[in-house]
């Protein structure tokens, strides 16, 4: 971006918050603003392009005006988007749910793919761990999210293939295609709708969660 534009906008944001002083700038007027400074700052970086940072659902920019805001969305709009992801879900093209525990432990390990400083396509890493304690060999874990150990023997899923486990197999593959689906404005990255993780590589990490043999349910 030129330093010119940078200036520009700059400037107008300042008179915005000069003016806001005597008459507060709408959240309308704010959000134009933000999104005129967000499309001149942001740039193609190698694999990373800016349409696909800039140009979001109504899910992210309603949720995003909340987070600004510090109001949370009104029950009937969330319940709405909530309804609208859980359509948007796509479910096992061979309605198998479960693949290769050992090969979901790889991908919640790994952080790699869809990172500005990647340098080509490749296979994308789910990061699991940044977030979730889900092994309990592993002593490096995030804890923004829950604990996932003893995800599947919690939850009685003793045969995943069982009709008994029918509704938390289901809702293991909603939550991690679209988290919105359940929660509006969950922080959990929607990891099949935006496509940064396969079908399959989904199989791996719900067989990671709900086989009996993964060490995640021992």
């Amino acid at each position: 971006m030129k330093k010119s534009t940078q200036w520009t906008l700059g400037a107008a944001f300042a008179a915005a918050l000069i003016a806001g002083c005597a008459s507060a700038p709408s959240v309308v007027e704010l959000d134009q603003l933000t999104e005129q400074i967000a499309k001149a700052s942001f740039s193609d970086r190698t694999i990373i392009k800016a349409d696909k940072v800039l140009n979001t659902d109504e899910t992210n920019r309603l949720c995003s005006t909340a987070d600004m805001t510090g109001k949370p969305l009104d029950e009937a709009t969330a319940k709405r988007l909530e309804a609208a992801n859980l359509k948007a879900i796509k479910w096992p093209s061979d309605g198998k749910f479960l693949g290769d525990w050992t090969a979901g432990e790889k991908i919640a390990q790994s952080g790699a793919g869809a990172t500005w400083s990647d340098k080509k396509v490749g296979v994308n890493g789910g990061n699991c761990y940044n977030c979730h304690q889900i092994s309990k060999q592993e002593i490096s874990f995030g804890t923004i999210g829950p604990s996932l150990y003893n995800y599947g023997k919690l939850r009685g899923v003793a045969d995943p293939a069982s009709p008994a486990s029918k509704a938390v197999v289901e809702y293991t593959w909603g939550k991690i295609w679209n988290a919105r689906a359940y929660n509006a404005c969950s922080q959990m990255p929607r990891a099949g709708h935006n496509g940064f993780l396969t079908e399959q590589q989904i199989r791996n990490v719900m067989a990671l969660l709900l086989d009996p043999k993964s060490p995640v349910n021992q």
